[in-house]
């Protein structure tokens, strides 16, 4: 085991960014702490929630513009939604006047499903239409903003919307929030909601409302995001389905999944063990027979061996946070990983030059390093016959039913092991020290691991090593799905916590943007 780190179909036309040249414009006329949001207040105050997203670039005397739409996810409004194609060509580097730190895409050319898509003013892109978003994270939530409430039930043919964006204005970047009233129509074939809608003000949906937000009349809650147009004579518009947005957030924000959607079968990396802690029973004669396991164990190890194996050699992105107690994060970091037969590297992301083996110290008075348990607790379970398992009852998780297993290794075993490190600034020392190790194993009815997790028991000795105790890691896996790629489990989330004189640090971690599994090699002969 790796040793823990502590230390203190219609006629459409995208509703695409816009762009806009200052030298070439002729017309001159004016114009205008964390909780769920299901318990939101907020109800028609859309200015509040709706925002421009708005990229101008000078060009000598003139200035090109590209915009877009886009909408509070979170009730801070720290993340901000919008579409895929609005955040690949608009590319932002500011929001509501806050930088961006991180952009999460949920399709792109090489997404299952994608096609090629004619963005007016701009060319062609290719992803899935039905995943057509983006998230940006902001460094700091916008000021006086906030998000609302989602609405996931399936649409009755004529039932009332509204429609809210910034489209774009006869006096670029001049905007204004505009809204639309519209009833719903239908689903496309592509998976897309379609609305049929009336004039505002006379003037019908334009470019630069991608990314706007389509609200339910009667409970204001969104129910779909703005993608596409009609370009014919009948006014529709199309939007993506609030059910992929979720999908996208249990993703890239696992963490955020439970404060802004109703309960549903999303398996967070923060909730708690089932059980309490399983050990063992001593056994009586060391040189009897190992106890037969039994059926569904041996297939849980089969399963997590080839999870192992399946997850040997990626790249993907990986995003950090760390914080303590329920504050917002502290330090957040992104970096490109590459997994080339188990062993990791890392790059700056986007934009880094040098490989590193490990992630950064962050420089904080206290904090958690996740390491490589994402590959290496599977590998244990599967393998390591040391690992003692047993199947616990079954238990139902936000409606989803979950065969549970229980595992432990004692110190003897040396199967898990904690390094606690000394931080001097400029040099740093640390020591592996075995320890006994428990969890729980979480599987869907056909054994396909979700969520495992682990706890290390510290010693007395260890826990008088500069206060440290109750040290845990959690991670969740989903399937992924890419073009001309079978599906496949790979890690979703990991969270790690310890307690220091009574206080929680933590790190969270996202896997995002999966990309080269295995590799091929070509033999040329003459």
């Amino acid at each position: 085991m790796t040793p823990q780190k502590v230390i203190p179909a219609l006629a459409l036309v995208l509703c695409s960014p816009f762009f806009w040249s200052a030298q070439a414009q002729q017309d001159t006329t004016s114009s205008m702490s964390p909780r769920p949001l299901q318990n939101s207040n907020y109800t028609m105050d859309f200015d509040k929630t709706v925002v421009p997203i708005t990229e101008l670039k000078f060009l000598g005397v003139g200035m090109e513009g590209k915009f877009g739409t886009g909408f509070c996810l979170d009730t801070e409004c720290r993340f901000i939604g919008t579409n895929y194609h609005v955040a690949v060509v608009a590319q932002p580097r500011k929001i509501g006047g806050e930088r961006v730190a991180h952009l999460y895409l949920a399709t792109g050319p090489t997404d299952k499903g994608a096609t090629l898509n004619i963005i007016p003013s701009v060319g062609s892109l290719q992803y899935t239409p039905s995943r057509d978003l983006a998230i940006f994270e902001l460094r700091h939530p916008i000021p006086n903003h906030h998000g609302i409430a989602f609405n996931l039930d399936d649409l009755a043919p004529g039932q009332g919307v509204e429609i809210y964006a910034y489209p774009k204005e006869n006096i670029a970047p001049i905007r204004r929030l505009l809204q639309f009233h519209g009833t719903f129509k239908g689903e496309t074939s592509n998976g897309l909601l379609a609305f049929d809608y009336s004039l505002s003000a006379n003037r019908a949906i334009r470019p630069g409302a991608s990314g706007g937000i389509v609200v339910d009349k009667k409970t204001q809650k969104i129910l779909g995001i703005l993608n596409e147009i009609s370009t014919g004579e009948e006014l529709i518009a199309v939007a993506v389905p609030i059910q992929s947005l979720a999908d996208f957030v249990a993703k890239v924000q696992p963490n955020l999944m439970p404060r802004i959607f109703p309960p549903n079968n999303f398996v967070s990396a923060v909730l708690a063990d089932m059980y309490s802690k399983f050990v063992p029973l001593p056994v009586g004669n060391a040189l009897q027979h190992r106890p037969e396991e039994s059926a569904e164990v041996k297939t849980l190890r089969t399963k997590a061996q080839l999870l192992a194996d399946s997850i040997r050699d990626f790249i993907a992105v990986q995003t950090f946070e760390w914080g303590s107690g329920n504050r917002a994060p502290d330090v957040s970091s992104a970096y490109e990983v590459r997994v080339v037969d188990g062993r990791q590297r890392f790059r700056k992301y986007p934009d880094g030059e040098k490989e590193l083996d490990e992630v950064p110290l962050p420089r904080l008075n206290g904090w958690v390093l996740p390491s490589d348990e994402w590959s290496k607790l599977p590998e244990m379970v599967g393998t390591d016959l040391k690992l003692k398992v047993r199947q616990a009852p079954a238990a139902i998780v936000n409606g989803r039913r979950m065969k549970v297993f229980q595992y432990y290794a004692g110190v003897e075993d040396n199967l898990c092991s904690l390094e606690p490190v000394e931080d001097f600034g400029f040099f740093t020392i640390s020591k592996n020290v075995p320890v006994a190790c428990f969890g729980e194993v979480w599987t869907d009815e056909d054994t396909n691991i979700i969520r495992v997790s682990e706890h290390l028991e510290l010693s007395a000795k260890l826990k008088a090593y500069r206060g440290w105790e109750d040290y845990q890691v959690v991670l969740t896996y989903g399937q992924l799905e890419q073009a001309n790629e079978p599906p496949r489990l790979t890690p979703v989330a990991i969270y790690t916590q310890a307690k220091n004189s009574k206080k929680v640090y933590w790190c969270r971690g996202q896997f995002t943007n999966y990309r080269v599994f295995g590799s091929s090699v070509k033999l040329l002969t003459n």
